[in-house]
């Protein structure tokens, strides 16, 4: 099985990301270590840090892409969290692989932004690794970023849950959601055999 957890930066994945691995002990990859290593490896790779998410998508999907396949061919499990993974790239691999991979996207609704800006998204992005200077951009930015996934989701119908008030609450149907289908596709069986590991 694999997890796929998109959403706009600050969203929270690599926090589910964490969580998850903590509660059912599948490993995750974070996008933006491997968007991070190949850059530092090559500057001369097609992008920077900070160019759009369509950009270094762009770059990193092949990539992404195949590593996937490898994984589900060695029947693996494993997380994978980032804002890269759009549902336009991601719906070609669940009509070749529906059984095997389960994405979710998490999105903040335009007020919940502009109302919890300072005191949550940026005091919480860096609750799992360092974010930096790197992420900070007006409020606006992150906006725009909510909506236009939140337009391709609907698009690609790719399940998203919006959070509009209250984060802790709100996000329990995400993990109600993974959980029941992790438990449609024999929870047990990766539980376990991930504890063996």
């Amino acid at each position: 099985m694999i997890l796929l957890i998109g959403g706009p930066s600050s969203a929270g994945k690599t926090n589910m990301a964490q969580k998850l691995l903590e509660r059912y002990h599948i490993p995750y990859l974070s996008l933006d270590h491997l968007k991070m290593g190949i850059y530092r490896s090559n500057r001369n790779c097609g992008y920077t840090p900070l160019d759009s998410e369509e950009k270094i998508a762009e770059k990193l999907w092949p990539i992404v892409k195949e590593m996937i396949k490898t994984m589900i061919e060695n029947e693996q499990n494993q997380i994978i969290e980032g804002c890269y993974l759009l549902p336009e790239l991601v719906e070609e691999l669940m009509l070749e692989y529906p059984d095997d991979i389960l994405p979710v996207y998490l999105i903040f609704v335009e007020d919940y932004i502009f109302t919890h800006f300072d005191s949550h998204i940026l005091t919480y992005r860096s609750v799992i690794e360092n974010r930096g200077e790197e992420e900070d951009r007006p409020v606006s930015y992150f906006i725009h970023e909510h909506n236009k996934l939140k337009e391709k989701c609907i698009a690609y119908q790719s399940y998203y849950v919006e959070i509009k008030n209250n984060y802790e609450a709100e996000i329990e149907a995400v993990y109600e959601y993974i959980e029941g289908n992790l438990s449609n596709r024999d929870l047990t069986q990766v539980f376990y055999k991930n504890r063996r590991m």
